[in-house]
């Protein structure tokens, strides 16, 4: 996956919907997100995230990506997202994306740790 395809991919689970992540987050994904119970896993991870409203905007800065094996990504960044009539919300998060089959991609860890600028 190319860094243009790869980042396109990463921001639409900021502003799609829970049929986008169902189709592009691993069933056995692992994710820390900043609200109790934080380390979920699985189907757990997946609701807990279509659960939430869809951003209508974000901001991926400061990104980096790693391929540190064929079929594995792994990238780091800091995501500004806003909705209109609400507040903002910013994290550094990193993901690790793994290759299934050709041009089948999908999500095995996600991590955000809320960002002092948090909107």
């Amino acid at each position: 996956m190319d860094d243009e395809r790869l980042w396109n991919f990463e921001q639409s689970l900021w502003t799609e919907g829970a049929d986008n992540y169902r189709e592009k987050v691993d069933p056995e994904v692992v994710m820390i997100l900043p609200r109790p119970p934080f380390a979920f896993h699985g189907s757990a991870a997946i609701e807990a995230v279509t659960s939430t409203p869809v951003w209508e905007r974000a901001e991926l800065t400061e990104r980096t990506v790693s391929r540190p094996h064929e079929g594995l990504i792994v990238i780091g960044y800091h995501v500004r997202a806003e909705r209109d009539g609400g507040p903002g919300y910013a994290a550094w998060c990193t993901s690790t994306i793994r290759r299934l089959e050709h041009e089948v991609w999908r999500v095995v860890q996600h991590q955000q740790t809320l960002a002092l600028d948090h909107g």
